[in-house]
């Protein structure tokens, strides 16, 4: 997660499961774990996730799928407080460092190198999908399948936690701009709205606000050009 934009490498418009940033880019991005510029790239668990997890009794306990897992931060937290949790990245490095994280920090997490649209998930297995940083890399052609993803993999009355860029946190592109340029410029920043009309017809959301700023040596990670979104699949859903 980045609010720097980059070119990136070029993606087919007609490969839903692609997009402009390929596992090479990402091997690289990790590669320097010494890296002061991505907050990210600290222990530090999203402070948002920290706050459902310890006060929302709603958040039932069980498996959790950490979408874009990164060096593991989250992961491990929600490992720490009971969840059996299967963590993905496309990048190999991210995953080796997630490795180190969950084993220095005590924890089990299952880690996979792959494109969570790779992935063999079987329906309604998860009662929280969270994904910190994964979306907003997103081509728009990938918008319905992924939500389709989401919802098919979480059982009814699961949650599902998402972090995305706001608008001053994305490269400022238009779907239009993406599809003719072959670049997401860095990543997509979403409106209130886009978000609403996005995941609002399939899950309830029970919050969606910004996230708050915190300090590096705060315990928790927090930055203001992101946007925060706690949904739920109905309870009476089809499994």
């Amino acid at each position: 997660m980045s609010n720097t934009p980059s070119p990136g490498k070029e993606f087919s418009p007609n490969d839903p499961h692609q997009s402009d940033r390929q596992g090479d880019w990402w091997d690289d991005f990790y590669a320097d774990r010494s890296k002061k510029t991505p907050p990210f790239f600290g222990t530090a668990p999203d402070e948002n996730l920290a706050e459902w997890v310890n006060s929302d009794s709603a958040l039932k306990r069980g498996a959790a799928l950490d979408i874009g897992c990164g060096n593991g931060r989250n992961a491990v937290l929600l490992a720490r407080v009971g969840f059996e949790v299967l963590g993905v990245d496309y990048s190999q490095a991210a995953i080796t460092w997630a490795t180190q994280r969950a084993s220095e920090a005590g924890v089990s997490v299952d880690l996979r190198h792959s494109s969570v649209f790779d992935l063999n998930i079987a329906p309604a297995t998860y009662e929280l999908v969270y994904d910190s940083g994964c979306f907003h890399h997103l081509a728009p052609q990938q918008r319905e399948a992924y939500v389709q993803l989401v919802w098919a993999a979480l059982k009814p009355g699961g949650h599902f936690g998402l972090v995305c860029f706001r608008p001053e946190g994305g490269s400022g592109l238009s779907d239009q701009q993406v599809l003719e340029g072959k670049t997401l410029g860095g990543g997509l920043g979403y409106t209130e709205a886009a978000l609403r009309d996005l995941w609002g017809p399939s899950f309830r959301i029970h919050s969606l606000r910004q996230m708050r700023t915190h300090a590096r040596d705060s315990g928790l990670f927090g930055q203001s050009f992101l946007w925060c979104m706690l949904a739920q699949k109905p309870v009476s859903a089809t499994a």
